[in-house]
């Protein structure tokens, strides 16, 4: 449990996805309990595993015995930390650079994984970006369609890859938001985008069920992660997370165990639904 209330430091990086190495405080990505194999056998791939949330998730499975693949867009040496983690909990990581929103790069990524451990058991679906704008008429067209090949049209792309290689009774899961139920006046198309998200999920979760590869998904509230630095400035970063009952933003490490619940058995008797790891705001499904 973290002890940190209100928001943090004043920052900003000028690109996204951003850099996880340039923040101050550094998100909290270490699992917080002793692993119970959990995970024993799996293999998981993991886009936008390099930092964040991915970052926090590559690293638990990796104490639940999983062995990991991430997939970055070019912040290599995040990538290189997170394998370095991984690879201290006693585990294997593969990391793989390229962009979701490509198809032809998500097929390859997939092959690489079923090349390099022969099985494919766990896909989480993560990588996203957002831009913010306050009116919908300063949306361009290049910014929707980036934002949703990223955000929506990866998670199919990299879906459709991975099932060529996914064994009945795998499981996926996909990193949604909390956007995707109360809306953003200043992150539409990113808000939309999330909104795809959970329809996804239901309607892939239906599709899978007789394979029994079950389809959840994660919607979190305002989470510590190199993405907030790189899509808001220094005054809003200082009040990130701060609206929420809990009074703060929340760490990697309080999301990810929401991922390996909806990975491993203990979510069997689960599929097409969303958890709310969110600082209290109550969301209606």
């Amino acid at each position: 449990m973290t002890d940190d209330h209100g928001g943090k430091p004043a920052q900003h990086q000028d690109h996204q996805p951003g850099d996880e190495r340039a923040m101050h405080p550094r998100p909290r990505y270490e699992p917080r309990f002793p692993g119970a194999g959990r995970l024993e056998g799996k293999v998981a791939l993991i886009t936008g595993g390099d930092s964040g949330i991915g970052r926090a998730v590559a690293v638990l499975f990796a104490r639940e015995g999983a062995r990991i693949a991430i997939v970055y867009l070019e912040e290599t040496e995040d990538a290189r930390v997170t394998q370095d983690i991984v690879e201290a909990e006693g585990s294997e990581c593969f990391t793989i650079e390229g962009d979701v929103g490509d198809p032809a790069f998500c097929c390859h990524a997939a092959e690489q994984v079923a090349q390099r451990f022969g099985r494919l058991d766990v896909l989480v679906n993560n990588a996203a970006e957002q831009h913010e704008q306050d009116d919908v008429r300063d949306i361009s067209p290049a910014q929707l369609d980036r934002t949703f090949r990223t955000n929506v049209y990866g998670y199919f792309f990299m879906t459709q890859a991975a099932l060529d290689h996914m064994r009945d009774g795998a499981a996926i899961v996909n990193t949604a938001s909390i956007t995707a139920y109360r809306g953003s006046d200043h992150l539409m198309d990113y808000a939309s985008t999330r909104g795809a998200v959970v329809a996804f999920t239901r309607s892939l979760a239906k599709s899978l069920a007789e394979r029994r590869i079950r389809v959840n998904g994660v919607a979190p509230g305002p989470i510590w992660t190199p993405l907030i630095p790189a899509s808001f400035d220094g005054d809003q970063v200082a009040e990130f997370g701060t609206s929420t009952p809990m009074g703060r933003p929340g760490e990697p490490n309080e999301v990810a165990p929401c991922h390996l619940f909806l990975a491993c058995e203990d979510s069997s008797y689960m599929t097409g639904q969303v958890l709310h790891p969110n600082g209290g705001d109550l969301m209606v499904s």
